[in-house]
């Protein structure tokens, strides 16, 4: 088993080498610019690498990329593998990021989350308090003078 600071290592090469070959190198129209890498993972035993990517358009391009990447992909581990110069290559598999549809979603929910602050705010600007704007009780002023002369 090889250190995690190991794989951290190899995981960052293999990011680099893969969005430099895919921006230079690789002469694929599917691929074009509208593809960024954006994280790698590379198993313990340095076999199998996980490189996750997202694609700027809708699905039809995220699905010709998927493609291109799965037809590149020999291309690229021959890249990596002569920049990692490392006795094992490992595989790659390509797995698209669900990072802007979680964005995308927890933007649709701070977005209600605003609207029904508003609502809220909207509500409560002409109300009242139920009784007094302090509910705390306060003892009188007397009261304490009074309490004060039955102990003597």
């Amino acid at each position: 088993m090889a250190d995690n600071a190991r794989a951290k290592k190899l995981a960052d090469l293999i990011r680099e080498v893969v969005a430099q070959k895919l921006q230079r190198g690789i002469k694929d129209p599917r691929l074009g610019t509208h593809v960024t890498i954006t994280d790698t993972r590379v198993t313990g035993d340095l076999r199998e690498a996980t490189v996750f990517y997202t694609v700027y358009g809708d699905d039809e391009d995220r699905a010709s990329a998927a493609a291109g990447l799965e037809s590149a992909k020999g291309v690229l581990r021959s890249a990596v593998g002569a920049a990692a110069g490392t006795k094992f290559t490992p595989t790659l598999t390509f797995v698209a990021d669900a990072l802007p549809e979680n964005a995308r979603t927890i933007e649709n929910l701070l977005d209600r989350a605003r609207a029904s602050d508003a609502r809220v705010r909207e509500t409560s600007s002409g109300a009242t308090y139920a009784g007094e704007a302090d509910p705390y009780r306060k003892p009188d002023e007397g009261d304490d003078e009074d309490e004060g002369n039955t102990s003597a």
